[in-house]
């Protein structure tokens, strides 16, 4: 059963915004975050260039570099609510170094920033990590993309 989703699907001002925005249609992003749904959900994902997600991963993680996703969870139940901020630049450098479309990858950062929203860890343990990690792989092979943790 699909959950419902209340989307609010956020650009901020950056140069490549228009690929980005290209590689992330509505309808896909809600068909990815909705398949990583255990509840439904509220969910802000906004997708920002490297100075504002270095900003944030400083201000609420106390990490100084810009990171791929952040996830702001702010309630499991009796629905998620969640800002999912998307650093566009690094994503596209991963993307590439990685050898992976654009698409694919952030279909795994928004399963990954969802599953988080949902109180999943993969920073308590090795096995917390590696059930994160196979919940991710199972949810993206029902998207029709391979395991982001092949090799």
């Amino acid at each position: 059963m699909l959950h419902q989703l209340t989307l609010s699907l956020q650009f901020g001002k950056f140069q490549e915004a228009p690929l980005h925005r290209a590689a992330l249609a509505r309808h896909k992003v809600t068909r990815w975050i909705r398949q990583a749904l255990d509840s439904d959900a509220e969910i802000t994902v906004r997708m920002v260039d490297a100075d504002e997600a270095r900003s944030l991963n400083r201000d609420y993680r106390k990490k100084d570099y810009a990171t791929n996703v952040l996830t702001f969870d702010y309630a499991h139940e009796p629905i998620v609510h969640a800002d999912l901020v998307l650093c566009a630049p690094v994503i596209a450098q991963e993307a590439l170094a990685l050898g992976k479309g654009l698409q694919a990858h952030y279909a795994h950062l928004l399963v990954h920033g969802v599953l988080h929203a949902q109180g999943w860890d993969h920073e308590t343990s090795a096995q917390d990590a590696l059930a994160m990690e196979q919940r991710e792989t199972l949810i993206l092979a029902r998207l029709g993309f391979d395991s982001p943790y092949q090799e």
